[in-house]
C-alpha cells in the first residue's frame, strides 16, 4: 500500500504557491496603484478649495463687522443696551449716510434699489445679533417669503401682500383670520419696543417713508437682490 504521509522535503498542499501569488506587481500594476493614490489625495485637495469660497465669505463678513464698530458705534451701544426705540431711530440716519442723502424724503424708491449689500448686511447683523434673531431685516424678508412674497411680488407692487407683511410684524391694526390685512397702519411711536414685539417687528421707522408702499416693495426688492 502505497502511504498518503507526505515525504520529507516535499512541499505540502497549504505551502504550495502559484508563481502568480509569489511573483511581485507588474509596473503596470503599480502605477496604476500609485496614479489611484494622487487620485484620492487630489480629491481632498479639490474639497478642501470648495470650502474657500465661503470661508473667504465669512472672513470678509468678520472683518466688515470690525471694520464698521467705529461708524456704527452708537447703533451698537444701543443694541447691546436693548434700546431698540433710539436703535430703530439710528438705523434711520445710518441707511441715509449710506445712500448719501441727510433727509429720507430726498432718496427715491429706485436709489433705494442700489444700496449697498455689505453695508446693509452689517445693520442686519447687528440687529439680530442682539436680539438673538427677533429683529433685523433678515426676519423681515423671511417672514415676507412665508406669506408667498418673491421678487415679482416686490416688482409688481402687490400691496395687499404689503398690508398682510405689515400685520404680520405687528405694524397694522385690527388683523383677525377674517381680515389679515388689518384695517389700518399703526404710527412708529405705537409699536412694543420690547421682546415682546412680534418678530420682525423693528427696525421699523425706515420703513414709514413718504414714498408709501412703493419704497417698501423696491427695499424689500434689495433685500431679496442681497439675499438676506
Amino acid at each position: 500500500m502505497t502511504s498518503s504521509t507526505p515525504q520529507p522535503g516535499s512541499p505540502s498542499p497549504a505551502d504550495s504557491t502559484s508563481p502568480a501569488e509569489n511573483a511581485s506587481p507588474s509596473p503596470e500594476l503599480s502605477a496604476i496603484q500609485q496614479m489611484m493614490g494622487e487620485l484620492t489625495a487630489l480629491r481632498k485637495e479639490v474639497g478642501k478649495l470648495s470650502m474657500l469660497p465661503q470661508q473667504m465669505q465669512q472672513l470678509e463678513q468678520r472683518l466688515m463687522v470690525v471694520g464698521d464698530l467705529y461708524r456704527y458705534e452708537t447703533l451698537h451701544q444701543q443694541l447691546i443696551n436693548q434700546e431698540w426705540f433710539a436703535a430703530d431711530k439710528e438705523t434711520v440716519k445710518m441707511i441715509a449716510d449710506i445712500a448719501g442723502v441727510t433727509d429720507l424724503e430726498d432718496l427715491s424708491p429706485r436709489e433705494v434699489r442700489s444700496l449697498s449689500c455689505g453695508e446693509l448686511a452689517v445693520i442686519d447683523r447687528l440687529w439680530t445679533t442682539y436680539s438673538n434673531g427677533h429683529f433685523g431685516f433678515s426676519p423681515q424678508v423671511q417672514i415676507y417669503q412665508q406669506i408667498g412674497g418673491t421678487l415679482d411680488t416686490t416688482i409688481g407692487e402687490n400691496v395687499r401682500l404689503i398690508e398682510r407683511w405689515g400685520a404680520s410684524l405687528g405694524w397694522r391694526e385690527g388683523a383677525s383670520e377674517q381680515n389679515p390685512e388689518g384695517d389700518r397702519w399703526r404710527q412708529c411711536d405705537e409699536l412694543d419696543f420690547s421682546l415682546n414685539a412680534p418678530q420682525g417687528c423693528h427696525p421699523s421707522r425706515w420703513w414709514n417713508s413718504p414714498y408709501g408702499s412703493r419704497m417698501t416693495n423696491y427695499f424689500l426688492n434689495r433685500l431679496m437682490t442681497c439675499e438676506f
